[in-house]
């Protein structure tokens, strides 16, 4: 018996807590290294700040795929329990991470935010391939894409909002965090939450004695423990999913060098108004530490230093709130492109590789402009843009090509294992890897964005490597590789 085709609102709705996920990365990706950047950190220490991220997802994501695949609730099902534990965890945790004080308050809220966004994550992949026939994978991927598309130019661009158009102050003491940045992760935990409601909701799962009925379900394997059916997996990976994993190590090193440092280096690059040091404007003691009043007061040199201070501060807030809503564009033309292949794959089949290898050589060369445009921000438009065709084919062709090639009894474990080649990448990243590379072009921060491009060129390449016709392309004669 094959899986019933869904109609659109259906995929629609069984996507739209992806809104939600999204605005909680997209919070994350466009505001942490600016968060960091205000409590005091250096910017070359930003990365390693973000290790928890990666972190969280190598250590929770297999997990909770096992778990999910083994899980069936008479009223929330296989998957829906997951996405409402980690909906009420991620809106906690972006409801406190902006009144963070010091640096390590926030690396670890940011460990609890990224571990709880896993939880829901992974079972939301996995649920395309549960609910859907093969032949409308890479629609229903797609859908997803569209959906994040969206929730990545909102909330990328909340803080700004919040000071354009309600008024709200970009702008604080040192060592605070703008109350216009404090509300967009509140309105974010509120979209989290509600927007997973929604999916909960609307969408039915298959009983498990549905999905053995299926016709591109599996026979049922002697049943292992957690641990050794997840290390058993990794062991015996499919082909295509190694292959398919080179190109994931080299297309999320690129971005998490843009998510950890493209504030730093846009707002000193690009918009000439890097984070002052304050410091370098207070009355300091012998040890370096900035000397404070009875009140808790930064005592400056000078009231002129005061004044040249907040000036500098206030034009890099200006300038962070620009870069968020500039990185918005790439959420906004993901969607677009999204949208295209939505209305495109539902009626043909396309080449999955070679649309995933243009991609990535655009978003390549959005990246390596951005050296050649100082004092040129409306630029980052069009660096964005590019960007964003690569995150669009990013969040759905590797996903439709794995899905088409593995056992759907397993698409939950196999979706978590697989997240193993984004988590790496950006571990590597964070301990040293994008700022050693970055550093052997100049020390400026604008160079990781060079390295992003570069490895994003790399990632488009080594789609050479992926031969499974299968993977490549919905054919239903043609069997796993």
């Amino acid at each position: 018996m094959q899986k019933p085709k869904l109609g659109f609102w259906d995929i629609w709705n069984m996507s739209f807590g992806f809104l939600g996920i999204q605005f909680g990365f997209a919070l994350q990706g466009s505001t942490m290294s600016r968060i960091f950047e205000t409590l005091g950190a250096d910017k070359d220490n930003i990365p390693f700040l973000w290790i928890a991220a990666p972190l969280a997802g190598l250590i929770v994501q297999p997990i909770i795929g096992y778990l999910s695949d083994n899980t069936w609730h008479k009223t929330l099902g296989r998957r829906r329990p997951f996405f409402l534990l980690g909906a009420i965890l991620s809106s906690i945790a972006l409801l406190f991470m902006p009144y963070s004080s010091e640096v390590w308050m926030a690396a670890g809220l940011l460990l609890v935010l990224d571990a709880s966004i896993n939880i829901s994550m992974e079972p939301f992949r996995a649920l395309v391939a549960d609910k859907l026939p093969e032949s409308q994978r890479s629609y229903g991927f797609v859908v997803q894409t569209l959906i994040i598309g969206v929730g990545t130019w909102v909330a990328s661009n909340l803080p700004k909002f919040m000071n354009d158009i309600f008024d709200i102050s970009n702008e604080a003491a040192p060592g605070v965090v703008p109350d216009s940045v404090k509300v967009a992760f509140g309105v974010g935990a509120l979209v989290f939450i509600v927007s997973i409601l929604v999916t909960i909701f609307t969408t039915k799962e298959y009983s498990p004695e549905e999905m053995a009925a299926f016709s591109d379900s599996e026979p049922e394997e002697e049943k292992k423990g957690m641990f050794a059916t997840i290390l058993s997996t990794y062991a015996l990976m499919p082909k295509i999913m190694k292959k398919l994993g080179i190109v994931q190590f080299f297309s999320w090193f690129a971005f998490f060098a843009m998510w950890t440092l493209a504030n730093p280096a846009l707002t000193s690059h690009v918009y000439n108004a890097p984070k002052p040091d304050i410091k370098k404007y207070a009355q300091v003691d012998e040890d370096g530490e900035v000397l404070r009043n009875s009140n808790d007061t930064i005592e400056f040199t000078s009231a002129q230093a005061e004044l040249n201070y907040k000036e500098a501060d206030k034009a890099y807030n200006e300038a962070s709130d620009d870069v968020g809503s500039k990185m918005g564009i790439y959420g906004l033309t993901s969607m677009i492109f999204a949208l295209l292949l939505t209305f495109y794959t539902a009626y043909n089949s396309i080449n999955r590789k070679y649309v995933h290898m243009v991609s990535l050589l655009a978003g390549a060369a959005g990246f390596l402009i951005m050296l050649y445009i100082p004092g040129k921000p409306v630029m980052l438009n069009l660096s964005f843009g590019l960007i964003g065709i690569a995150w669009g084919s990013i969040l759905s062709m590797p996903y439709a090509m794995l899905s088409s090639s593995v056992e759907a009894s397993k698409m939950g474990l196999m979706m978590g294992v697989f997240n193993m080649f984004i988590v790496i990448p950006q571990i590597i990243a964070a301990v040293g890897g994008v700022v050693l590379l970055q550093n052997m072009i100049g020390e400026e921060a604008i160079h990781s964005m060079t390295i992003a491009g570069i490895f994003l060129i790399l990632a488009a390449f080594s789609n050479l490597l992926i031969t499974n016709k299968k993977a490549i392309t919905y054919q239903p004669s043609i069997t796993n590789e």
